[in-house]
């Protein structure tokens, strides 16, 4: 059963296409060895998944965001898609029945770094039907996606300038191939840029800069955490650095980066510039506990340094 727009929905500056998640996030003094079972402190129960959190994250930047993905019909969904419209999210997605709501189990260290598995539960059921219905009713001027989701669902993500976010990464195959031809920008981090392209990790920044342009994309933009970020477009090549804050959760970190970078995409900044509003974004994510409980404001992100 469809919940999402109506034909007659205002246009919206940004659809995400992605997953919605419950995330369960625990503190743990230590992420767990293979095997290890480590005590945390209580558990914070919080809407999240990278797409969700990606539109929200655009939304409290003052961005108008349409978001496609799917929940269940259960306690779960409910409570992600009351969470969207706190945000001033529109829902363009389905609701369905007998299908569990995606879940995140997420163990977070004392030093702020995290782990996370994910049961997709609805987000596997979005389909390219889903996608062109949603692009029909919100014309956005800016998509955004992520692989939380069935590539071959990203297919019909034809409107606007296309950002994807290879999160969680795969390896080559003719549906990756067809995504990031579609892409004008693609925002992997270290590991996910040399798992798209079946190579180790990048040891050396020009190894970085060589794997950035090996992927087919007018623009790569990767995010190095606590360094920053490396944009690379064309024969360009640009370091910019991260903030000066103290991280206790990189949770959603990503996802607010992604989301300010888009916002500043929207706006019609350069993509160095929208990279250097993303940092600041990311830059407030990581001072607060959670996912979507941890993205700012625009005024946030400006007092941030």
């Amino acid at each position: 059963m469809s919940d999402g727009l109506t034909s007659d929905s205002l246009t919206r500056d940004l659809l995400v296409v992605g997953s919605a998640n419950l995330d369960v996030s625990v503190p743990v003094e230590h992420l767990p060895m293979p095997g290890e079972t480590v005590l945390g402190g209580d558990a914070l129960w919080s809407p999240g998944g990278k797409g969700a959190n990606q539109a929200v994250a655009a939304s409290r930047l003052g961005r108008s965001v349409g978001f496609v993905g799917c929940v269940g019909s259960d306690a779960a969904g409910q409570q992600l898609l009351d969470a969207l419209s706190v945000d001033g999210v529109a829902f363009a997605g389905r609701v369905i029945d007998d299908v569990p709501t995606g879940l995140a189990m997420i163990a977070v260290s004392a030093d702020g770094e995290n782990s996370i598995t994910v049961s997709p539960g609805t987000n596997a059921r979005l389909t390219a039907a889903d996608v062109a219905a949603a692009v029909a009713s919100t014309r956005p001027s800016v998509v955004l996606a992520q692989f939380e989701v069935p590539l071959v669902a990203l297919a019909a993500a034809t409107s606007g300038r296309l950002i994807v976010n290879p999160a969680p990464a795969v390896g080559p195959s003719a549906e990756l191939s067809a995504v990031l031809d579609a892409a004008s920008i693609v925002v992997p981090n270290q590991g996910e840029l040399a798992q798209l392209l079946g190579v180790a990790t990048a040891s050396t920044h020009d190894d970085l800069v060589d794997q950035a342009r090996a992927l087919p994309a007018e623009t790569v933009v990767v995010t190095l955490g606590a360094a920053g970020a490396l944009v690379v477009d064309g024969s360009a090549v640009l370091m910019v650095e991260s903030m000066p804050v103290q991280a206790i959760d990189t949770t959603a970190a990503g996802d607010a980066f992604c989301g300010g970078l888009a916002d500043g995409i929207a706006d019609g900044l350069s993509v160095a510039d929208a990279a250097r509003w993303a940092v600041r974004v990311a830059a407030v994510a990581v001072t607060r506990r959670g996912a979507q409980q941890s993205l700012g404001t625009r005024a946030d992100a400006l007092a941030v340094g």
